[in-house]
């Protein structure tokens, strides 16, 4: 069981990568438990149900215009208890033109806590960070 769970959790890394990159927020938000708390890095302190979520999505895909997002998942840590999985991961995001050109990309450290529902995982807790550098007081958006 072990393996198809951690097979079935690696489904859900891959739909997340798909979603961001169609922009398809309804297939986004089909990852997530309908009263998921999300620990975002960005302005808010909480996104609580799937509702103010979003809103926030919504506003990314529609910020990225013509461009894509590309996310790469590296260093990817699963602990797995019955119907609840923790995972943990570096997350890279590559905003890339409609050519496919790289255009930026950022960093962050995430933090899942899944539960498996019909024999599906999805998210019901979501957390997002990056280090903060001590003299700048800025957040550091790429690995060393």
């Amino acid at each position: 069981m072990p393996t198809q769970s951690n097979e079935a959790i690696g489904e859900l890394l891959e739909k997340y990568k798909t979603a961001v990159y169609a922009k398809d927020v309804e297939a986004f938000l089909a990852l997530f438990e309908p009263d998921a708390r999300i620990f975002d890095m960005w302005v808010e302190w909480s996104y609580d149900g799937i509702d103010s979520w979003r809103a926030m999505v919504t506003q990314w895909f529609d910020a990225l215009n013509s461009e894509r997002d590309v996310v790469e998942f590296h260093d990817v840590r699963t602990k797995l208890s019955g119907d609840m999985a923790a995972v943990e991961a570096f997350v890279q995001f590559t905003a890339v033109s409609a050519e496919g050109k790289k255009l930026r990309s950022m960093q962050e450290r995430l933090t899942w806590t899944l539960v498996r529902k019909g024999g599906a995982w999805r998210i019901a807790h979501q957390h997002t960070s990056g280090p903060i550098d001590f003299k700048t007081m800025k957040v550091i958006l790429q690995r060393p």
